[in-house]
């Protein structure tokens, strides 16, 4: 059993569509003691509405995010742009990472470009890429 103050991260956040990816990333945070809870989203847009509403309550706000970029209905590069509208906003606390599949450097390019953005990661998440970090 971990002890919670072995945890990074009180919450983490992951978006993603694919139930296997959420499944994977949420499995590898936790046990690798990055975050104690996680909150998972399967739609972009309903992980705006969650940091909308709670915006004012830091106990659940998330410390560290994964987005993926490909999704449907708002894909992640979507979600970042109005991420940073709201980070400027709120003033949101928040290590932001791109998880994604693809290998296209103009896909890593653009997930680097964005202010909030601290780093590209290949999917799966692996527990030596959280450890670097």
């Amino acid at each position: 059993m971990n002890n919670e103050s072995q945890f990074k991260f009180d919450r983490v956040m992951i978006i993603d569509d694919t139930p296997e990816d959420l499944y994977i990333t949420s499995h590898v945070i936790t046990r690798s003691c990055y975050g104690r809870d996680v909150i998972k989203f399967d739609l972009a847009t309903d992980a705006l509405k969650y940091l909308i509403e709670n915006n004012s309550n830091t106990s659940l706000l998330p410390q560290a995010m994964f987005v993926d970029i490909f999704m449907p209905i708002m894909n992640g590069f979507e979600f970042l742009e109005e991420y940073e509208i709201l980070q400027e906003k709120y003033n949101f606390n928040c290590e932001v990472y791109v998880l994604s599949s693809s290998f296209d450097s103009r896909d890593i390019n653009k997930a680097k470009s964005y202010k909030n953005v601290k780093n590209f990661i290949e999917k799966p998440l692996r527990k030596e890429a959280l450890l670097a970090m």
